[in-house]
């Protein structure tokens, strides 16, 4: 536990039941560090997995709910922050009645469906003084952060172009019956679910690394039986950096496939997923480098990175868990880099939404600010 904590801090959960993948996921992250406590939720609007939920994070029966407005009305000075874990298209209710009700907020991404519910929530949130974090979770990659560090060090020249790609296989591969992609996944509506899905990771990702937005796309897909299931989105900068972002749902072999190339002057810096504790440099004289967290780097020998170490591989829930333990140190005042809150958020849903006008139109546009 953070040591300016004198006790976990209180999270309720909305959605993310023990049938959930996310879910599952959020609450061990969460109470990984022991910075966090998940103290209450309505967890399903199914009865049985509600309470099932209760019994396997082992929540007190009576602070277990079967809809919102009671959550809040009993939970509302018990909890520090409430974690929004339904699907997509419900964000926009559960948002609203959490800003009216003042309440900081914690929520998976997307954080919205498109720019209009944008639009929307933004009337409710002038006065609104809390907080709202919305969890991007492969920021809490050591190595990304260590790459972050690398480019901010300036050495290595002008970044001339990049390439991020995220690529998975599950609108094509044969599921099993409980691995079925959601039913709520296979509709698309103003914007298509696969630019909400991966591509807002691709988006956060490479804000995160450039520190700036496009000015101007042009995007391209495919379509299965009507559904957008891949993309190639082509991005400038004002500073000429060049970049593309592939995201895909319909490339079997590609279990999760995330993958970032960044190409400078003075060499090049390659992450995959599947390495995710190694960063390779490749140098114009032919000399490869590898970084680990075996190695003096910036980041990675910190002791919040090496629970256990080199050998033992930190992976997904840890890297969810560094999220949470930065939620946890801004929340505490400490203000940190690592988290977005809303307004990031609104401009990746913007720029998704001028991604889909681009591929209808087929023509570059220019990247507006909000």
């Amino acid at each position: 536990m953070l040591k300016e904590l004198k006790n976990p801090l209180r999270l309720s959960f909305i959605g993310g039941g023990v049938n959930s993948s996310i879910g599952r996921i959020h609450f061990m992250a969460s109470q990984l560090d022991k910075n966090f406590s998940v103290e209450s939720g309505f967890f399903s609007r199914d009865k049985k997995k509600n309470f099932e939920s209760q019994k396997q994070y082992n929540i007190n029966i009576n602070r277990i709910y079967n809809n919102i407005d009671k959550l809040l009305v009993n939970e509302k000075k018990k909890i520090d922050l409430f974690v929004v874990l339904t699907p997509t298209p419900n964000h926009y209710e559960i948002l609203k009645k959490l800003i009216l009700n003042d309440v900081n907020i914690i929520i998976e991404k997307p954080i919205l469906s498109n720019f209009n519910e944008v639009k929307k929530l933004k009337k409710y949130l002038k006065g609104y003084n809390k907080k709202i974090y919305v969890v991007n979770n492969y920021i809490g990659y050591p190595a990304i952060r260590e790459i972050q560090q690398l480019i901010k060090s300036n050495k290595f020249g002008k970044l001339l172009n990049f390439k991020l790609q995220m690529a998975q296989e599950s609108f094509l591969r044969v599921q099993k019956k409980d691995q079925k992609v959601k039913i709520w996944r296979k509709h698309d509506h103003k914007i298509p679910n696969l630019f909400l899905d991966l591509g807002i990771h691709l988006f956060n990702l490479s804000y995160f690394l450039i520190n700036n937005t496009p000015a101007s796309v042009l995007c391209d897909v495919q379509k299965i039986k009507n559904l957008v299931t891949d993309s190639k989105i082509l991005v400038n900068y004002k500073t000429e950096t060049k970049g593309l972002l592939w995201i895909s749902k319909s490339s079997l072999g590609c279990r999760n496939d995330l993958k970032i190339e960044l190409y400078f002057e003075k060499c090049s810096i390659i992450w995959n997923h599947e390495e995710y504790e190694s960063i390779f440099i490749n140098y114009p004289d032919g000399v490869k480098k590898k970084i680990d967290r075996s190695v003096q780097s910036k980041l990675f020998n910190k002791n919040r990175y090496n629970r256990y170490r080199m050998g033992h591989p930190s992976g997904f829930i840890e890297a969810f868990s560094n999220m949470y333990e930065d939620i946890a140190k801004d929340f505490i005042k400490k203000k940190n880099q690592y988290v977005f809150d809303h307004n990031h958020a609104f401009k990746g849903i913007k720029f998704f939404e001028l991604c889909t006008k681009s591929f209808k139109e087929k023509k570059w546009l220019k990247n507006m600010k909000i």
